[in-house]
């Protein structure tokens, strides 16, 4: 049982100034963990420009499905001025209302790779295809080869006898180079392309990769592809047209998104390239936030600049993973004190050292949470999910802060069903059960929810409460059940992974102790 409060209030005093002082470190040295500056070889400078970025004209409130669409004619002026300063070329993927490239692109001094996007819909492919051929013989001097579809056999829009046909049709009607750009397998599943274009334009990108590749491993494998397309179809020559590393999203088995992967894989590949006398193009010149919603959040941010055209660091100088660190550790830190002092003092040695921690410890998992919603976010009923989880975080929060604390006098109605109802455990429970469904069978665009259901998890096995038995026991069972799948598929190395199943032990853990005191 816990010991009753000391007759002096001095020690009780020292004792919550230390746990205050020791859990402030704690929550500092992880947010300086989280944004601390890592020093890399740079992979451009003001004498030394890189090869070719690829380049969408949107802004980060803008996407190519939007009807009608209307491209900024000044963005796309600031956005070549500021790629011009890095790069010698930009690579587009369709001519929709990108007709002012090319000129643009000779008033900055750089080259252009265009692209024609093809698709199922052959109106659209025959618009899009003469619209190059005329930008193309218009340019000759600014653009330096022709783009004829992208993916387009990974999707499965058009047949590799149709597509074959569409560059054969440019190749007769211009005087520059012509390819076509894929991921590398589909180069090798249909070799009757490859006999079609001038040059292969191949894509390589390890995180996308059905094996996943970890930042260790990625320009490993990026230079073994590269070799064997290099041998396989020579003479032609092989342009490495995407290949990049997202600096934000889920982790996929060992490849982890984050801004020093990103600058670790960049800068390296940028080295690996030149050495080599590689052709390439890195993807991509600018985040792109509407992609998030095809490919889930990791798909926004392949940028060497940020949405708002913000220098992420990944070309030169030191790298953080979050720049902004110092805000949220003073933000968690106030946070902590508010609810330390809407909690009051403690009653015992126990809660003298218990609540300073436990609330710099819930201020840190609501801070997390807030950090990747910030970037993994994005419809309206994510944004609810968020915060109402938040909220769940705030009510479990209070609720064990005023367990431990002294109470008043006489306790308020809001403090009476805080400790006298369950607290929120089916909430989280709930909560648990729907992210477990939802990372065993439909993750691969998910976010694992892990710093959302933490501090529940945790207050709920320090302090179980009676509940449903019933709503209880289906929704530890479907929990737990879950732990071990979720693992399976998403590889025994990702943190990520082991850091969620660990959490739903302890939400599985607080559930059947719920049972086990209600059987008492």
């Amino acid at each position: 049982m816990d010991r009753p409060m000391p007759s002096s209030p001095r020690l009780l005093t020292c004792l919550y100034t230390l746990a205050c002082l020791i859990g402030l470190l704690g929550l500092g040295g992880l947010w300086y963990g989280l944004g601390r500056p890592v020093n890399l070889p740079d992979a451009a400078n003001a004498t030394h420009k890189l090869q070719c970025a690829s380049y969408t004209p949107f802004d980060k409130d803008q996407s190519p499905y939007d009807q009608p669409m209307q491209l900024r004619p000044t963005r796309m002026d600031a956005d070549l001025a500021l790629l011009a300063e890095r790069f010698q070329c930009i690579r587009t993927y369709s001519m929709s209302g990108l007709e002012a490239i090319p000129a643009l692109a000779r008033k900055h001094g750089l080259k252009v790779m265009l692209g024609a996007w093809v698709n199922a819909h052959p109106a659209d492919t025959d618009r899009e295809v003469a619209l190059l051929i005329a930008a193309a013989n218009a340019n000759p001097d600014v653009v330096s080869a022709v783009i004829v579809g992208n993916e387009t056999l990974l999707r499965k829009e058009v047949t590799g006898k149709r597509l074959a046909e569409l560059i054969a049709r440019v190749k007769r009607q211009v005087s520059v180079p012509v390819t076509y750009a894929d991921v590398w397998e589909f180069w090798l599943q249909h070799p009757e392309i490859a006999p079609e274009v001038d040059f292969l334009t191949i894509h390589l990108l390890p995180y996308w990769e059905d094996e996943p590749r970890g930042i260790d491993d990625a320009l490993a494998h990026v230079a073994d592809i590269r070799r064997q397309f290099g041998e396989r179809f020579a003479p032609k020559d092989i342009l490495i047209g995407e290949t990049g590393w997202p600096s934000e999203g889920r982790q996929r088995e060992t490849a982890l998104p984050s801004r020093v992967n990103e600058a670790r894989f960049i800068r390296g590949f940028v080295a690996m390239a030149e050495h080599n006398g590689w052709r390439y193009n890195l993807i991509e010149a600018f985040d792109q936030p509407w992609k998030r919603a095809n490919e889930g959040a990791v798909g926004g941010y392949w940028g060497l600049y940020d949405a708002d055209r913000q220098d992420k660091g990944i070309l030169e100088g030191p790298v953080s993973n979050l720049p902004d660190w110092p805000t949220w550790w003073l933000g968690c830190a106030a946070l902590a004190a508010l609810m330390l002092c809407m909690a009051g003092r403690p009653r015992t040695r126990t809660g003298a050292w218990a609540m300073p921690l436990l609330a710099m410890f819930g201020a840190a998992c609501l801070g997390l949470w807030g950090e990747l919603m910030r970037s993994h976010a994005r419809f309206a009923p994510e944004w609810v999910w968020a915060g109402l989880l938040a909220g769940l975080n705030v009510l479990v929060l209070a609720r064990a802060l005023l367990h431990l604390a002294q109470p008043p006098g006489v306790r308020g109605r809001w403090s009476d069903w805080l400790q006298k109802r369950d607290g929120g455990l089916l909430l989280a429970g709930f909560a648990g059960a729907v992210s477990t469904l939802a990372m065993v069978f439909d993750p691969r665009y998910r976010s694992f929810p892990s710093a959302a259901l933490a501090l529940p998890a945790l207050v709920f096995v320090l302090w179980p409460v009676l509940t449903r038995r019933r709503e209880a026991t289906l929704l530890a069972g479907i929990i737990g059940l879950g732990i071990l799948p979720q693992l399976f598929i998403e590889g025994l190395n990702s943190g990520q992974a082991w850091r969620w199943a660990a959490v739903s032990a302890l939400m599985t853990t607080a559930l059947w102790r719920s049972l086990r005191l209600g059987r008492a």
